[in-house]
């Protein structure tokens, strides 16, 4: 079964896909525009908010509503008035860096990295809890791929300029993350190596029921399946360069919903691929797992 497009809306940056169960309906983001966006079930246009800044990613919050991450901090957004309000500062210079991709864990604790604008290793992974974000792990540039496994025991998380995914031990009664190791190793672009032949760098991620790692290839064209054991088991061709975030969802969590993107592509690329910036959608048999609700 090909992929298919959710209506017309093209997104410039779009990523972190959201299923909400309760409302039945999609979440996203579009960093470019700094845009909000939600597809009803069944519905093709999505309803669409302004952002005070950049989003990196979105949350449930389990008090209503969304939480959602940006440059200028933490927000909790309500769908109902469109209202957003900043409840916690960043804890890096937003002049040099913005939250990026997140993700909340099996005990409701909301994790998000952040994104160096000058593309050196000095973002960084955060744990946003009440009194403020803990730095619990740094050294990277892009952090993307944020999941768990369906058991709790390990945390996956990426650095996409690196074209490296890892693989950390994770304590979720005490919210702590062990040493990473390198889980699964991508081929850099070689200098003069064409698009057409390379397969990409892993953006975000999702773990299905079964424990398997969904992965954006991000100008590879390609969205990748994994076994816990690092094993390829699927490999999907999609009509797009830029593919950035999977989730799953529907009614049934069989869903797979994919951002892409547009942003900066060449004018001839996008002359060639006009689902380009899409949300692209594709009927699995592994379901995925429902999203948990972030107490903070």
């Amino acid at each position: 079964m090909e992929f298919q497009a959710l209506g017309t809306h093209r997104c410039e940056l779009g990523e972190s896909p959201l299923w909400h169960a309760q409302e039945q309906a999609l979440y996203a983001v579009d960093i470019a525009r700094r845009e909000l966006l939600r597809w009803s079930f069944g519905r093709e246009s999505p309803a669409v908010w302004a952002l005070p800044s950049e989003p990196g990613c979105i949350a449930l919050r389990a008090a209503g509503g969304l939480w959602v991450a940006c440059r200028d901090g933490l927000f909790a957004f309500d769908p109902a008035s469109g209202h957003s309000t900043l409840c916690q500062p960043p804890p890096f210079d937003p002049a040099r860096q913005r939250y990026n991709d997140g993700r909340v864990d099996v005990a409701g604790r909301l994790w998000v990295g952040s994104i160096d604008d000058a593309r050196e290793p000095q973002a960084a992974l955060y744990r946003l809890d009440a009194p403020g974000p803990q730095r619990v792990a740094d050294g990277i540039t892009t952090s993307n791929g944020l999941a768990w496994s369906p058991d709790g025991r390990w945390m996956y998380w990426a650095d996409t300029k690196a074209h490296a995914v890892y693989r950390l031990p994770f304590d979720a009664g005490r919210a702590q993350v062990g040493d990473r190791q390198t889980w699964l190793k991508f081929a850099p672009r070689a200098p003069g190596q064409s698009l057409e032949h390379y397969g990409g760098r892993p953006d975000g991620a999702a773990v299905d029921a079964e424990g398997c790692y969904w992965v954006a290839m991000y100008e590879g064209q390609r969205l990748l399946r994994f076994s816990p054991r690092g094993e390829l088991l699927r490999e999907c061709a999609l009509p797009v360069r830029c593919p950035t975030m999977p989730c799953l969802g529907g009614p049934d969590l069989r869903t797979l919903y994919l951002t892409t993107a547009r942003q900066g592509r060449p004018a001839e690329e996008l002359a060639r691929q006009p689902l380009a910036g899409a949300v692209l959608s594709l009927r699995v048999d592994v379901p995925g797992l429902p999203a948990t609700a972030c107490a903070l």
